[in-house]
C-alpha cells in the first residue's frame, strides 16, 4: 500500500495476492442511508482480486469487488463489481477495455 492511501474499513477489507493500492487512494466500506431519517451508517466489505492495481486517487464504495486483474484507473470511482483483467475508468467508472492476462503469473 502506498503514501497516504486510506482504508476505511467498519468491514473487512479483503486484499488479494500482488494486489496494488496507490498513493491516495481510497477504500470506503460505509457510507449512510439519505432515505432513512435517521441516518444510519451501512457498512460492507470489500474485495480486491489478486493482481487487481487501484490507481492513484481512485476510489472503491463500499460492497465492490475488483476481480482478479481489474484496474481501476487514476481518480475513478468504483460504484459496481469490476470483471477480472479488465481497465476501468472515470466516475463512475466504466469498463475501458481488456487487460493482457499473463498466464504465468
Amino acid at each position: 500500500m502506498a503514501d497516504e492511501a486510506i482504508i476505511y474499513n467498519p468491514e473487512p477489507i479483503y486484499l488479494g495476492s500482488h494486489s496494488v493500492i496507490s498513493q491516495q487512494a481510497y477504500l470506503c466500506g460505509a457510507s449512510h442511508d439519505p432515505d432513512d431519517p435517521a441516518f444510519p451508517l451501512i457498512a460492507k466489505p470489500i474485495r480486491i482480486g489478486a493482481y487487481a492495481w487501484v490507481c492513484s486517487r481512485a476510489t472503491v464504495q463500499l460492497g465492490v469487488n475488483m476481480a482478479e486483474g481489474a484496474v481501476l484507473g487514476l481518480g475513478g470511482v468504483a460504484t459496481k463489481d469490476m470483471e477480472p483483467w479488465s481497465v476501468y475508468g472515470g466516475i463512475p467508472a466504466r469498463k475501458i477495455k481488456n487487460r493482457v492476462h499473463h498466464e504465468n503469473l
